[in-house]
């Protein structure tokens, strides 16, 4: 499934709940389905691409719930991407405006190569997954040493990740067998299966464990172990910040504001209530566990960019993870990268605006 334009902020192509084995990046199909709200009439038009994990889907709701992109005088319509190799195309040729929640591994190859694109924000800049098993004898992160991890594609966000995890805790990643299964999605549901030794999920799992008979590997949690590598961005083209640029801060200073309230204590009821709104499960019980836990990590982990700022230290060390994993030849210069002066304007307005 490649993306699908709508002029509601459809959380559309199949996305479901972790509880039904989902998470992370790509379109995912589970027991449950998301159901579509219609963002309100404003006064610009944006077309949003991004992934449609569960944590996507649940800002998403609340955004339209909390009327941020009336707020901001936005009419917002999403385009779903299936994974991070299908965000460039619709960026390129205008079919989107810019690209919130996905990972940017592709983007730095596409950038190297000469594709007029830039980033332009931080989203989130922790992971919001982390490695589980069901084999009792992984343990800690040493013992997948002679065992099977699942992932996406080879070089992928799913492959970059574990990996440099694995060899951030002196583990022999030659020893290791890389298993491609597909989105995150797919791969939690082969950990339940026992068909790959570890791989990742999201964490609204983690209130449902003993359910899915796994357990998360010691030094597995990616925000705490892996604090260094940057999960999410977002980033357009070069023409449209030319000939958008107004829309674009806006809608940067939406997902900002967004970003801060979920991560206050304050924000508990209307996140779960916009998972659950955004979820059609079958099982409103373990829903609620589920989007409770999402929630508590939230809070702990802090995974948001609640400034939009992705600082050179992150993007050199995606580069050089890049490089070493054959997806780029050299480091670029920062400036060649990124151009973060739209959300520096986009917070600049946020920080100017009456508390509420």
């Amino acid at each position: 499934m490649g993306y699908d334009i709508s002029r509601r902020m459809a959380l559309t192509g199949g996305a479901g709940a972790g509880l039904a084995a989902a998470g992370g990046l790509g379109l995912l199909t589970s027991a449950c389905s998301p159901k579509k709200a219609a963002i309100p009439k404003g006064d610009l038009p944006v077309n949003i691409l991004s992934s449609q994990g569960v944590q996507v889907i649940t800002i998403q709701e609340l955004m339209v719930r909390k009327g941020y992109f009336k707020e901001f005088g936005l009419n917002a319509s999403a385009i779903a991407a299936n994974s991070g190799t299908t965000v460039i195309g619709p960026l390129l040729n205008q079919q989107a405006d810019i690209c919130i929640f996905a990972g940017f591994g592709q983007l730095l190859n596409a950038i190297e190569k000469g594709a007029a694109l830039k980033i332009v924000g931080a989203a989130s800049v922790k992971g919001q997954q982390a490695l589980f098993s069901k084999n009792p004898a992984v343990k800690t992160l040493k013992d997948l040493e002679g065992k099977s991890i699942g992932v996406g594609a080879i070089g992928a966000q799913l492959h970059q990740v574990a990996l440099a995890l694995l060899r951030k805790h002196g583990v022999d990643t030659s020893k290791v067998k890389f298993v491609t299964v597909g989105s995150s999605g797919d791969v939690f549901r082969a950990v339940i299966a026992g068909t790959v030794d570890a791989g990742n999920g999201q964490a609204d799992v983690l209130s449902s464990l003993d359910k899915f008979g796994v357990h998360m590997v010691e030094g597995g949690d990616y925000a705490k172990a892996l604090p260094e590598f940057t999960w999410q961005a977002s980033f357009t083209s070069i023409k449209t910040i030319a000939e958008k640029r107004e829309t674009l801060i806006r809608t940067l200073e939406a997902y900002a504001k967004a970003f801060r309230y979920v991560q206050n204590p304050g924000s508990k009821d209307d996140f779960v209530a916009a998972q659950l709104a955004a979820l059609d499960s079958k099982s409103p019980e373990e829903a609620t566990k589920g989007a409770i836990s999402q929630w508590e990590y939230l809070q702990e982990r802090k995974i948001y960019a609640e400034d939009l700022v992705l600082s050179p230290e992150r993007v050199q060390y995606m580069q050089e993870l890049n490089i070493e994993t054959g997806g780029q030849k050299k480091i670029m210069p920062y400036e060649q990268v990124i151009d973060l002066s739209l959300a520096k304007e986009a917070i600049a307005r946020l920080d100017a605006l009456p508390r509420t």
